[in-house]
């Protein structure tokens, strides 16, 4: 029993949970204070979006690897989990681990270009992978091709139907923020160390003994199944999923998240999914200039802020230490 208690103290101490349920007791009212439906129903969508730029992010932030076929396996979760539920008339509690698992196998297949192909050339092979699944789903009948489908039954827990984006939202919100904490934690861990080695320098992490092409791999499934996870919620959620929910568009919007709030920094990734989710509700109204607004919007973040809000934040953090270290210094002296 000591030993027990002893190795549950030190899980506390390298991950401690404590500031994470805090956070979700600090969320748990806002459905009272949005203003309607719509309100609490963009929340959840932005939680949603933090859920996939915290997992594209491990994938092209951590790792560094150049991928755009995110949105493919956003696809793959969402329809699982729809499909499972219709057909086999299982829970979401049952569907939502089975579109998690389903879209981790597919993460491997996205993930094996990753061993001979690069830069310009992996992003190529995503992208066609991605957009093979979308056109893939638009040609199958069994999967609703372009009628969609419709009918997703809602979450339920007890007898109680979360058919309401404020009840809903008691599902997301902490599954969002669970995926947080693990993303977070995996940063801080032996594979967190070996994914920026791979980030900074293959050839090297190669020679002092990191296994590339396995923590590619393990990238690439975990970005999967963080995209898996969100398209259940996304398809319980709205209950109506169809092809057009998942073009390139909305992958361009998830790659400006991720770039907006900086590469590998998990914290400005869930800034930049907030302030991404809020200008495509913005610019909803006028489709024609979405991808115009989306695209200049790129462009101005490369130019004026290469490392994302989270690079600012960093430089904030590190002058603040800088100045003061310097006023210690200058105290000691004058002393």
């Amino acid at each position: 029993m000591t030993l027990i208690f002893e190795a549950v103290r030190r899980l506390n101490a390298s991950f401690p949970p404590a500031p994470w349920l805090i956070l979700v007791i600090l969320f748990l009212p806002f459905p009272l204070l949005a203003a309607n439906q719509y309100q609490i129903h963009l929340i959840n969508v932005i939680f949603i979006n933090i859920m996939l730029a915290t997992g594209l992010n491990i994938v092209k932030g951590f790792c560094g690897q150049v991928t755009v076929g995110h949105v493919g396996l956003y696809a793959i979760g969402a329809y699982t989990s729809a499909l499972v539920c219709i057909h086999f008339g299982v829970s979401f509690w049952i569907a939502l681990p089975t579109a998690i698992i389903v879209t981790g196998l597919a993460g491997i297949i996205i993930g094996i270009p990753s061993f001979r192909l690069e830069g310009a050339y992996l992003a190529l092979a995503t992208l066609g992978l991605g957009e093979s699944v979308r056109i893939f789903i638009s040609a199958t009948e069994f999967l609703g091709a372009t009628f969609g489908i419709s009918n997703i039954p809602y979450p339920e827990i007890g007898g109680i139907v979360f058919d309401l984006p404020s009840k809903i939202y008691y599902i997301i919100m902490p599954i969002s923020l669970l995926g947080i904490f693990i993303s977070v934690n995996i940063l801080r861990s032996g594979i967190g160390r070996a994914f920026k080695a791979v980030r900074d320098d293959p050839v090297s992490a190669a020679t002092s003994g990191v296994a590339v092409r396995k923590y590619k791999l393990i990238a690439f499934v975990f970005s999967a199944m963080y995209a898996g996870c969100a398209g259940s919620l996304y398809a319980h959620l709205v209950t109506y999923i169809h092809p057009d929910n998942f073009t390139i568009l909305i992958m361009v919007t998830l790659l400006l998240m991720v770039v907006l709030g900086g590469l590998g920094h998990v914290g400005g990734s869930i800034i930049g999914a907030i302030l991404v989710t809020l200008i495509y509700e913005l610019t909803r109204p006028y489709p024609e200039y979405q991808m115009l607004v989306f695209g200049m919007a790129a462009v101005l973040i490369v130019i004026y802020m290469p490392k994302g809000i989270g690079g600012l934040i960093d430089r904030f953090l590190s002058t603040r230490k800088f100045i003061r270290l310097r006023e210690d210094k200058a105290d000691a002296a004058a002393d």
